[in-house]
């Protein structure tokens, strides 16, 4: 099966809103339905807006298989939830302020990122390869534009940590937050490219 990576923005000018607004309609995500709840309510706007840019991956049906959002965002990584070689390597992005023993950086942020199980050719794309993907999208904008550290943040969940931190995707944990809105608690992660 072949797969296209697809920027919203663009798609958006190519076929409109009311087109692209059908074709999220059928998507779906059984394991969490803030994934599907984004793309259905808010993907479009933030795209128009430029507050982040989700990308379609679409078979050649055009079909939606997956997506993912990506945008840039500021963030604080304490230095002491690190080890040695990732301070020296973060130190090439960023500078350590001393007085909190912690690192402001600028970083691309993984928003959302997720599968369609609605997609009738759901087990055609890894979540691994879905990452492929969006490196693929990270590493251009690196080259225009500089950077070069990823974070996101997911669930205390023992498989999506597992997901994130296998030797496909090389995610390490700098960082927990916990949403009293949610009463959740969030693990974050980063990778240096």
């Amino acid at each position: 099966m072949t797969f296209n990576v697809v920027n919203m923005i663009d798609l958006l000018d190519s076929v409109g809103e009311e087109e692209v607004r059908a074709a999220l309609s059928d998507f779906e995500c059984k394991k969490n339905f803030e994934i599907e709840n984004f793309l259905k309510s808010n993907a479009i706007d933030f795209a128009r807006r430029k507050i982040s840019v989700t990308h379609l991956i679409l078979d050649d049906k055009g079909q939606i298989a997956a997506y993912f959002t990506l945008t840039h965002k500021p963030s604080n990584i304490s230095a002491s939830s690190l080890s040695n070689s990732a301070i020296k390597t973060l130190s090439r992005y960023a500078i350590l302020d001393n007085d909190s023993n912690s690192f402001n950086i600028s970083a691309f942020l993984i928003a959302q990122f997720g599968k369609n199980s609605a997609y009738n050719g759901f087990r055609n794309i890894s979540g691994n390869k879905l990452m492929d993907y969006c490196f693929e999208i990270l590493e251009s904008v690196q080259k225009q534009v500089g950077g070069g550290i990823a974070f996101l943040e997911c669930e205390d969940k023992k498989k999506l940590l597992d997901f994130y931190q296998n030797e496909n995707n090389r995610f390490r944990t700098f960082g927990e937050r916990f949403s009293k809105t949610e009463g959740k608690k969030y693990i974050q992660l980063l990778r240096f490219f």
